[in-house]
């Protein structure tokens, strides 16, 4: 199994650029099989939860390639409606397929997806709304079973929580479908105007995606297309918690500003300077970083759950107490344990961080425990004095490309073995 071997202490320096969105490319990715025709992806991260999505979409019987950041899809013709489990399993994003194939096919089967373990991320609101939308829904020895029943769809779905997920099956579903949906209390976040903006360019029409209300109208067909991903948000978030945690002075480019608002804000109340350019932006950090009274994760606009591991990670070695309050996953703060083998002094009760900021950091063998809280592991390591050994990156290799080489860049210490 792959690890990373980090000698930290080193202030970082340099210029990187950010990569896609994973959140952004995984749901466009599934929307490709909706396209009778050709789809041009740009931007497009190499991860491994992109490699898993293109093995999906072969295995429905689209034709796919991936070249650099650049990835390839014909979906003229699908042979098949069911995800193979193994398939599913590999990503918890995978659900995002079921909307795209009960579109593009009307019928489709799926298992349980699989992904980090985070704590329970039921997919109830999800099959609420299909069914709301016309489709039967059932679930019978791990697998759900959904056809079309009713030739129209014409319904408002009122989501109890903003879920992006839910929120995209439903777009997806509703793409093809024959009538209208107006979806209330839809998620805001920038993947979902990303999601729509492929599809519109395909011949959609999908209206109000980034806000509240989202309107589809449903379409006979959507046609060829070439899309750009958005940059990572959370990506950007992991550079400005590395320099605080690190101190240094580097420039990330291909940013988009107005998507990382809420991170900015933090990190700027902790004392970093985050200064844009058009879509450059430059993190400083010369001095140790401030205690933030209190952090709360929430929705978009909101501080993304996400980004929150990075904030603790950087809150760890800041001056005085800090709460961090979780709102969206039971089991978030799995990383804690890790960060403090790195001397990190952090208590969690439930969903409530308390973060004791210490001087300084050790060098220890950490394991990654999920996507974000892996990152999380590496920044501490980076700022960490001596050498440490973060194991079981998997988990970040879902999410971040090739992260040795990017902080390599930015004169950071680190190897992957």
């Amino acid at each position: 199994m792959a690890k990373l071997h980090i000698r930290g202490g080193r202030r970082l320096s340099g210029e990187v650029t950010l990569q896609g969105s994973k959140n952004s490319a995984l749901p466009i990715l599934a929307a490709s099989l909706m396209v009778r025709g050709t789809v041009v992806l740009h931007n497009c991260p190499d991860l491994s939860d992109v490699r898993a999505a293109v093995r999906i979409l072969n295995s429905l019987g689209c034709k796919c390639s991936q070249l650099g950041h650049d990835v390839y899809i014909d979906a003229s013709v699908v042979k098949c409606d069911a995800v193979p489990d193994d398939l599913m399993r590999e990503m918890r994003s995978s659900v995002v397929f079921l909307g795209a194939i009960l579109s593009r096919c009307a019928s489709a089967t799926i298992s349980a997806p699989g992904g980090c373990e985070l704590g329970p991320r039921p997919i109830d609101l999800h099959l609420k709304a299909i069914k709301e939308m016309g489709f039967s829904v059932n679930e019978s020895g791990g697998y759900i079973n959904c056809a079309r029943e009713s030739g129209r769809s014409k319904t408002d779905i009122i989501l109890d929580f903003p879920s992006v997920g839910a929120t995209e099956n439903i777009i997806l579903a509703a793409t093809l479908s024959k009538g209208r949906v107006v979806l209330h209390n839809a998620a805001k976040e920038p993947e979902i105007s990303d999601l729509a903006d492929f599809i519109n360019g395909a011949g959609g029409k999908i209206y109000g995606a980034g806000t509240d209300t989202v309107e589809i109208f449903g379409v006979n067909r959507l046609y060829s297309t070439e899309h750009t991903i958005i940059p990572d948000r959370i990506v950007a978030a992991t550079y400005m918690s590395a320099v605080s945690a690190t101190g240094g002075d580097i420039t990330v480019k291909n940013t988009v500003p107005s998507h990382i608002n809420a991170i900015v804000t933090r990190y700027r109340e902790m004392g970093c300077e985050v200064n844009f350019s058009d879509d450059d932006m430059r993190v400083v950090s010369n001095r140790r970083m401030s205690r933030i009274t209190k952090t709360r994760s929430t929705v978009y606009p909101g501080f993304p759950t996400d980004a929150g591991p990075l904030l603790v990670t950087s809150l760890a070695l800041a001056e005085g107490t800090s709460l961090f309050v979780e709102t969206i996953f039971d089991n978030r703060f799995n990383y804690a344990e890790e960060l403090k083998l790195l001397g990190a002094d952090i208590k969690v009760f439930g969903r409530l961080a308390v973060i004791e900021g210490v001087r300084s950091l050790h060098g220890a063998n950490v394991r990654c425990t999920d996507l974000r809280g892996g990152a999380a592991a590496v920044v501490a390591a980076l700022a960490a004095e001596g050498e440490s050994t973060v194991d079981k990156i998997c988990h970040i290799e879902r999410g971040y490309e090739n992260i040795q080489n990017a902080l390599s860049a930015l004169s950071a210490d680190i190897k992957r073995e």
